[in-house]
Order: structure tokens, then sequence, then C-alpha cells
């Protein structure tokens, strides 16, 4: 099967809208939508507003975080030798880790401005985060990007960029993982007994869990390439998440 997908869902010459930033826009919408059903039923010690001035916040922390986070990650020498080129998001290269660090700093700095529990907040939005996760995925399964490796299984794809060999569809695996299967987990602990901030740290170690699996079927950036053995870059990062996350837990236990 061949994937050959106009990536821009809209075209009316000056403005057009694609497939993957529509993904985004959901994945916030979905977001919102859930964390306003949450607020229903439990008090979070934050309100409609200050939630809403959030996610104004956290949209850039986000947008910022990974774009920074792909030019420190994946290629700085490049961005070094063209500074310039930081500032040419069309072109592509996002970095979800990146994007973590973004929203965590912007949930540490509204939490102390506003005087709220950050583990609560993080505790009310990390288990509405894998619904954009898994919609991103699909924007770069529809964007022919981030393909997987070769295979000659019967649901393998060929991507225009990747050649002509069938790949895994390494898009759809994260896809499911990361957005569908963490979101159920997280949906269904989010009312059991767990430590205050206990969820951001499930987050951590499950969604790093998954992506270092999913990177055995990725196909490696070709720039890149594996750094330790078998191994890649963004199973290195995704090893960090693990530790962070049982690490971040155990502290959270203690402390509760």
């Amino acid at each position: 099967m061949k994937v050959d997908m106009n990536p821009i869902l809209i075209d009316l010459g000056l403005i057009r809208v694609s497939w993957y930033g529509m993904m985004y826009v959901l994945g916030f919408i979905g977001s919102y939508l859930l964390v306003r059903y949450q607020m229903k039923r439990k008090n979070f010690g934050v309100s409609r507003v200050e939630v809403e001035n959030l996610y104004f916040y956290l949209i850039i922390g986000l947008m910022v975080g990974a774009r920074l986070g792909y030019v420190l990650f994946y290629d700085l020498k490049m961005y070094l030798a063209d500074p310039l080129e930081i500032f040419a998001v069309w072109k592509g290269g996002m970095s979800f880790h990146g994007g973590l660090i973004g929203v965590l700093i912007v949930g540490v700095l509204f939490s102390w401005r506003n005087r709220k529990s950050f583990w609560k907040i993080t505790d009310l939005i990390i288990v509405t985060a894998p619904i954009g996760l898994g919609l991103g995925r699909i924007g770069n399964f529809i964007n022919g990007e981030l393909y997987g490796r070769t295979t000659n299984l019967p649901w393998g794809m060929i991507f225009p960029r990747g050649g002509p060999l069938p790949r895994h569809p390494s898009q759809l695996y994260e896809s499911g993982l990361e957005g569908g299967v963490l979101f159920i987990i997280l949906w269904f602990l989010k009312d059991k007994k767990l430590p205050t901030g206990g969820l951001l740290a499930l987050f951590l170690s499950l969604y790093g869990l998954f992506r270092f699996f999913v990177e055995f079927f990725r196909e490696p950036d070709a720039h890149i390439g594996f750094i330790i053995g078998p191994f890649t870059l963004g199973q290195l990062l995704s090893s960090f998440m693990i530790v962070g996350g049982v690490i971040l837990f155990i502290y959270l236990k203690i402390k509760d």
C-alpha cells in the first residue's frame, strides 16, 4: 500500500490549513473539554478562567519548546551555522521531548505566579495529553514523515519520502500506544488513590516505555542514525523519562 496523501486540508490561496496543524488544534480542544469535564466532578483548586489562561500559555510553551528541543537535540550544528533557520518552522522539525519541557516550565511558572498546586494542575491536564499525541502522530502519517524501517509484513506501507520499499507505519503504532492506550490507562487511574502528581509520573514512565518500544520499528533520523549500538536518540531521551517518572512517583509517594 502506498501512502501519498495531501498534507493540506484547506487551500484558499493566501490561507492554507494543514492536516498536521489541524491535529494540534483538535488535540487542544479535546484536552480542554475533558479538563472542563473533570473540573465539574472534582475540585482542583483552579477556576475556569485560570485554566483558559493556562492553555494559552501551554500552547506557546509547547510550540517554542518543541522547536528549540529539535534544534538542541537533533541538529544543533546545522542551526548554529545558520541561526535564522531556527525560525523556519514551516520546514518541519519539532521535538516531543522539547515540547514536554516547554509545557512543564509553563506549568511551574503559572502555578508559582498564581499560587496554585503544580501537582494538582498536572493531575488535571496530563491525563488528556495523549489525545494530542495520538492525533499528532496521525498528522505525521498523513505528511508521510517519521515513517518506520523497511519490513516484509503485509501491512507495510510505501512512503514517497522513504523510497520504493514498504515500511512499518510506525506513526500509527505511536498513535495507538502513546495516544489511545496511554489515554485509557491514565483515564482509568485518575480516580484511583494515587499521590498528588502521580499521574504526571506515570505519564512520563509509560510514554517513555511506549516510545522506547516503537523506536525499534521507526527509521532513525538520517543525519543522526543510531547513537549507542542499536539504540536511537529517541530511545535515549525516552530512557530518561522512564527513570525520571519512576523516581518522581517514589518521591511523591513518600511526600504524600
